[in-house]
């Protein structure tokens, strides 16, 4: 039926007795009965409590599944006295003790397994991103962990989620600079400039495109994130889709409008992956990696308003004024180092060039040298974009 034993059970042995009428065909039954007592007050290393039963005898597979159910004891209910009764709770209590004890070790040699695991994942991450020493990298947890009065295991794991979100965040931003490169290479074959090569390197961004994507898509799936990729994926197809293999200048407006739908997206995937990642410190790693669309789209802007489809006369003026105050704005960032200081001295200079080269866009090879220039840029944030993902600051955020 179900019903406890008696007080003096309950009180001087700290159980509870699960007591039925058992018979063979009735196993089923008194193990839902237990389940369902269990379940009551689950606990994560096994029952909470010594479990008895007293009921009919039972063959061999009903005492595998009293078992298996997590039983610690039973008896005959025909063959059984008081003393009998308690011996039997005794024998309970006993077991449940050993198994309690048993299920805790276990629990904490699986902690110390998977902190492991995370120390030397973060250990080589810090090898790997810092040029440090084995020894550095493991002193280095140890005593931010001590300031943070954190575990190590705890600190590993976040300095390894910290990598993964700036990769993220890097690789997003990166589709946007893509969207931007995909329309410039537009333009260029559409004004005869290096036609072949441009050919070739829109195959390679495609690719680059669908390797993001594969990539950010392995991340843990958050709502936000996943629609925003979402977006992306479809603005990819339409945009390829709007590329014929024998464009004319009637397409571009088209190639154009398409892309703006990708950065869009890809704008949308950054914002939210920095808001899921709950990181503040990776703001320096979308701003940075957002200039390596800004030179994109002032060097596309240029070839679309030579071709005569350039739209918003505006936009490249303001495009260049937001290039500037981004660029001033990571000059004085406190986040920097001797590596990071050189990086944004060689974008400066990449900076000017690019801008020489939009007022020789009307002389011979005019073309050429601006979309060398906007590739050399696009390559100097990206290297500053990677010494930002793996600075220090922005690993221990």
């Amino acid at each position: 039926d179900g019903a406890g034993i008696g007080p003096a059970v309950h009180a001087g042995l700290d159980q509870r007795l699960v007591r039925g009428t058992v018979e063979r065909r009735a196993v089923d039954g008194v193990l839902d009965l237990l389940r369902r007592v269990t379940l009551a007050d689950p606990a994560p290393d096994g029952a909470p409590w010594p479990v008895a039963v007293v009921g009919a005898p039972l063959d061999g597979a009903a005492h595998e599944a009293l078992v298996e159910a997590g039983v610690h004891g039973w008896a005959d209910a025909g063959a059984i006295d008081a003393p009998a009764l308690r011996a039997l709770a005794d024998r309970a209590a006993a077991r449940w003790r050993r198994e309690h004890a048993l299920r805790s070790e276990l629990v904490r040699v699986r902690t110390r397994m998977d902190e492991r695991k995370w120390v030397d994942k973060a250990k080589g991450l810090l090898m790997l991103a810092r040029g440090m020493g084995e020894d550095e990298a493991f002193g280095l947890l140890r005593s931010t962990a001590m300031h943070a009065n954190l575990r190590l295991g705890e600190v590993s794991r976040a300095v390894v989620d910290a990598a993964q979100w700036a990769e993220a965040v890097n690789r997003a931003g990166q589709l946007r600079m893509l969207s931007q490169r995909l329309a410039r290479l537009a333009a260029q074959v559409l004004l005869h400039i290096e036609p072949a090569r441009s050919l070739d390197q829109r195959r390679s961004v495609v690719e680059r495109v669908d390797e993001n994507i594969t990539h950010l898509a392995r991340l843990p799936a958050e709502p936000a994130c996943a629609a925003a990729l979402a977006r992306v994926r479809a603005a990819r197809e339409a945009m390829v889709a709007v590329w014929p293999a024998r464009a004319a200048p009637r397409d571009m407006a088209r190639i154009d409008a398409t892309a703006e739908a990708l950065l869009e997206g890809a704008e949308a995937l950054v914002e939210a992956l920095q808001a899921a990642s709950g990181r503040r410190a990776l703001r320096i790693v979308n701003l940075c990696g957002r200039q390596r669309m800004l030179a994109e789209r002032i060097a596309k802007g240029a070839l679309l308003a030579t071709l005569g489809t350039g739209g918003d006369a505006t936009l490249l003026p303001a495009t260049a004024q937001a290039f500037e105050d981004a660029l001033v704005a990571l000059e004085q960032a406190p986040l920097t180092s001797p590596e990071v200081r050189a990086a944004l001295a060689a974008a400066r200079d990449e900076w000017l060039r690019l801008a020489r080269s939009l007022q020789n866009l009307g002389r011979p090879q005019g073309g050429t040298a601006l979309a060398r220039s906007a590739e050399a840029l696009v390559d100097t944030f990206d290297q500053l974009a990677a010494q930002y993902e793996r600075s220090l600051q922005v690993i221990l955020s």
